[in-house]
């Protein structure tokens, strides 16, 4: 069957049944008509046909860096609310926090059949920015903040200094701080400054030395929470960047028997699930990282129909949410 066999059965013009198909308007009652007719007669248009006709593939090209972290697991989950309710379908790059593949999967994207790229980003290397400028359909990052780009990101620098200044004020002294490679700005960089600036205002400058870097999981966070001890020696808080790595080290200082929060505070950051069944359950920072899918997902939709075309910065903001790990 055509689009002409459709609009005869349905009393309709081709051209109706067209808007139909690409959600242009037409009245109610012609939409009820044509959909009744389509789920009886069980027509499907030709992608490809559509595509030839409107140069466009209803396609969305998504960049992450782990599909497993929680974080991860709900911005997908808002871009694919208001992505598929508008009729798009998603192509996930799982990079695996492997930078080449970013710029790999940038590349794909750019020279295959995508509307626009939704780019949960990482780091910006010089590879990167150029990668981003040769771009011929529009990108939208998530996650991160980059100049002259749409974005959504989070207020990481300041999640982390309200953290830190609760743990000094629950009375922390020797306090210290688990981080990630600084060359992510957001989950690395603007988390470790808001951690130095807190300790540094709250007359306990000499912490900012109190610190490693770890990787984004559990088995990470137990061995540098090790390696930390032995560098700095017992310590009363543990500022981690994110829960998994919170979780890697309560489970460092179970088996030396050092309690938690009896000896020492720890949080982390994400509100992931895991934070919230752990023993004991894992203060930490909630970000809207549903929201922040669904918002770079509605930011790319008003760039591709032309309703917003100029460069917009979006912060979101967070809460603290304290658990069991820093009630003393």
């Amino acid at each position: 069957m055509n689009i002409g066999e459709i609009a005869k059965l349905a009393g309709v013009s081709s051209a109706a049944v067209s808007r139909y198909f690409n959600n242009g308007y037409i009245s109610e009652e012609k939409r009820e008509t044509i959909r009744k007719v389509v789920e009886k007669t069980g027509y499907r248009p030709s992608v490809q046909a559509q595509m030839l006709r409107t140069k466009k593939t209803k396609m969305i090209g998504v960049i992450l860096p782990k599909i497993d972290l929680g974080s991860i697991t709900s911005m997908v989950s808002g871009l694919l609310a208001v992505l598929n309710e508008n009729g798009y379908q998603l192509l996930l790059a799982n990079t695996q926090n492997n930078s080449e593949k970013e710029l790999e999967y940038l590349s794909t994207f750019n020279s295959k059949q995508v509307d626009g790229v939704v780019f949960i980003a990482t780091i910006f290397t010089a590879k990167h920015r150029k990668a981003l400028k040769e771009m011929t359909v529009p990108v939208v990052i998530a996650g991160q903040r980059l100049s002259g780009y749409p974005c959504i990101y989070h207020d990481d620098y300041n999640a982390v200094y309200e953290l830190t200044s609760m743990f000094l004020k629950k009375g922390c002294r020797q306090i210290g701080y688990l981080g990630v490679l600084p060359q992510d700005k957001a989950a690395g960089q603007a988390r470790f400054e808001g951690y130095c600036n807190a300790v540094t205002d709250g007359g306990l400058k000499e912490c900012r030395e109190n610190t490693l870097v770890a990787d984004f999981t559990m088995e990470s966070g137990y061995e540098k929470t090790e390696e930390l001890i032995r560098k700095c020696g017992l310590l009363d808080g543990l500022i981690c960047a994110t829960d998994e790595i919170a979780i890697g080290a309560i489970q460092y200082f179970k088996s030396q028997k050092i309690s938690v929060p009896g000896d020492i505070l720890v949080a982390g950051i994400g509100d992931s699930a895991l934070s919230k069944v752990t023993t004991p359950t894992v203060t930490t920072v909630h970000y809207s990282f549903e929201k922040s899918g669904e918002l770079a997902a509605e930011m790319l939709l008003n760039i591709l129909v032309g309703n917003d075309c100029s460069i917009r910065e979006v912060k979101l903001g967070y809460s603290i949410v304290e658990n069991e790990s820093s009630r003393k």
